[in-house]
């Protein structure tokens, strides 16, 4: 009997691998993956990890004291172009959380050769858009993870 739900990827140590596949939609004419599509992998491999560790988006936000997220800054690096089936592995840390902000690294890799990195901010929000701290129960879940 085989698991008919989507992956969310695997742990190692602090690491979250989480498997994608590039599909002809993802590329440009050219075949190479179009670079503003790393940026949704990346988010997907960051969504995925949350999940992971017990808690997502959609619950954030319709929980009593709503919250969401935001990407306040993001910094790529590109090393090596992806491909129409190529088979990546995204890796993701969540480094460090401090009052409504996260800070992620992230890595882009097709077997052992480095393709992208990403560093990013991210900010815990309130419906209205403001920063808020992000509450108890997600510390709790993402400090076994955090570099501090």
């Amino acid at each position: 009997m085989s698991d008919k739900t989507p992956t969310m990827g695997w742990f190692e140590g602090r690491e979250h691998h989480y498997p994608l596949r590039v599909f002809y939609e993802d590329t440009d004419f050219t075949g190479i993956v179009y670079y503003a599509n790393y940026l949704r992998f990346f988010e997907r491999a960051r969504s995925s990890y949350f999940r992971l560790v017990g808690f997502n988006h959609a619950d954030l936000w319709d929980a009593e004291d709503p919250l969401a997220f935001a990407i306040r800054k993001i910094e790529l690096d590109y090393k090596k172009p992806a491909r129409v089936d190529d088979h990546l592995t995204l890796v993701t840390t969540y480094d460090k959380m401090k009052g409504a902000r996260l800070w992620v690294s992230q890595s882009c890799y097709r077997g052992d050769e480095l393709l992208v990195t990403a560093v990013s901010e991210a900010a815990c929000i309130t419906p209205d858009g403001r920063p808020k701290r992000a509450p108890k129960f997600m510390i709790e879940k993402l400090s076994p993870y955090l570099k501090e």
